[in-house]
């Protein structure tokens, strides 16, 4: 269930059951093909179904550890459900089939789960953003609310205004407007702007990058890790079969009448010296007497 190849044929029909789905959309230009799209969705339905139970096959209980595996039989369960009035809605939840593409490719898998360990530090983040908007909400609408009422009438009004001068869109005029009849607004939407946009928006984004740096340095952690094990058990193999070695020349030393060669072991006091090298000792008496004789 891991191959290449498969995983390729899977994104291949999720591509297709993509273009399918966007086809059925101009029901005029292709109503004369209705029934074969009718056919098409039982066939990538088809398709989806027995690949789930492939890998639950393959997999085991291991399936169900996954939390991606989980969400692929959310979105083909979904699609199986018989297109009665009472489900219709949830028919239309098989467009979500398109969000397989997540779970199927890893770089994409890696970048959710990246987001989704950001989420943390992206609450405090965004807290800090919104006790930012709600301040300023109601600074805006009580120093702008006569002015310009369509866009600081109420605090619900305001926030929304803020969130648009949050995008930087068409912000100038909102501003415009207000800066006609109070002239020193701008200091207003200036300070607002560069805290909110430029530094709270950019610390979320640094958030969301720390956090997708941390997801790729951990995958190839695990890799290297994995290296280094496969690199120890080819090493550890090889002495094995080396000591393997030692050992069946020690035997056939051992059997051709000789011992192995100890290296370390150290002579033994009084033995013979070199070879070639007699012992004078024993033939200094008899050469004694001779001369005496003489």
């Amino acid at each position: 269930m891991d191959a290449q190849w498969f995983q390729n044929t899977v994104i291949a029909v999720i591509v297709l059951n993509g273009i399918a789905l966007g086809l059925e959309t101009y029901e005029e230009q292709f109503a004369a093909v209705d029934g074969y799209f009718l056919f098409a969705e039982y066939a990538f339905v088809g398709f989806f179904v027995v690949e789930l139970l492939l890998k639950i096959y393959a997999r085991g209980l291991a399936f169900f550890k996954d939390g991606w595996n989980w969400f692929d039989l959310l979105v083909v369960g979904v699609a199986v459900i018989p297109a009665s009035e009472g489900f219709s809605v949830l028919r239309l939840l098989r467009i979500l089939r398109l969000l397989r593409l997540i779970s199927v490719i890893p770089h994409m898998r890696n970048v959710v789960n990246a987001l989704f360990r950001s989420v943390p530090g992206l609450g405090t983040v965004i807290g800090l953003l919104f006790v930012i908007m709600y301040t300023a909400a109601i600074m805006g609408e009580k120093l702008f609310e006569d002015i310009s009422p369509q866009y600081f009438g109420n605090l619900g009004t305001t926030l929304y205004t803020l969130f648009m001068l949050l995008t930087t869109e068409n912000w100038p005029d909102i501003s415009d407007t207000v800066i006609e009849e109070s002239p020193y607004a701008w200091i207003f939407f200036v300070l607002f702007i560069v805290i909110s946009a430029f530094i709270v928006l950019n610390l979320i984004i640094g958030v969301i990058v720390t956090s997708m740096e941390t997801e790729v340095s951990a995958e190839r952690w695990e890799e290297d890790q994995e290296l280094e094990l496969q690199q120890h058990q080819a090493v550890m193999k090889r002495l094995e079969e080396l000591g393997k070695q030692v050992n069946q020349l020690s035997e056939q030393v051992r059997e051709m009448g000789g011992r192995p060669v100890d290296r370390d072991a150290e002579p033994e006091p009084g033995g013979q010296g070199a070879v070639g090298q007699d012992d004078p000792g024993e033939d200094a008496p008899a050469v004694r007497t001779a001369e005496r004789e003489d």
